[in-house]
């Protein structure tokens, strides 16, 4: 049965994709890089993000990519351990050149978030849960 998951991303300069994430904190398994791609991964689980550069991913999806300026194909969403961290996190990525599309905001008064666009414009969105503020 299935033991890992990976998403694929398509980016338009995978050096710059890659800046822009290590500049906001996330890791790098460069033993899997190539000039067309690089291997992200992603928390404690080590989720891995596999960031290609557009060309290369038009050929394996069989797809057109979306108009990241337009519509949205996916939400990728990552935790936060405090409201401190989705305020941090938000500095750093329009410090490396992202969008913040939804600014840090509490939701439903037991989560703390905020929305970015990273440099392709693919859509991210960083929440701190409470759950102890979770109703019923």
């Amino acid at each position: 049965m299935t033991k890992q998951i990976w998403l694929n991303l398509p980016v338009k300069d995978v050096a710059k994709a890659k800046d822009f994430f290590w500049k906001i904190g996330f890791s790098f398994n460069e033993q899997h890089d190539t000039p067309s791609s690089t291997c992200m991964v992603v928390g404690e689980g080590h989720f891995v993000i596999m960031l290609f550069e557009e060309m290369l991913f038009s050929s394996f999806s069989k797809n057109n990519i979306t108009d990241t300026n337009s519509s949205s194909e996916v939400l990728i969403s990552i935790d936060a351990e405090s409201r401190e961290e989705v305020d941090e996190l938000a500095e750093k990525v329009k410090e490396a050149g992202g969008t913040i599309f939804a600014p840090p905001a509490e939701n439903q008064g037991w989560m703390y978030g905020c929305g970015f666009a990273d440099l392709d414009g693919h859509r991210w969105n960083i929440l701190f849960m409470d759950f102890s503020k979770l109703p019923g």
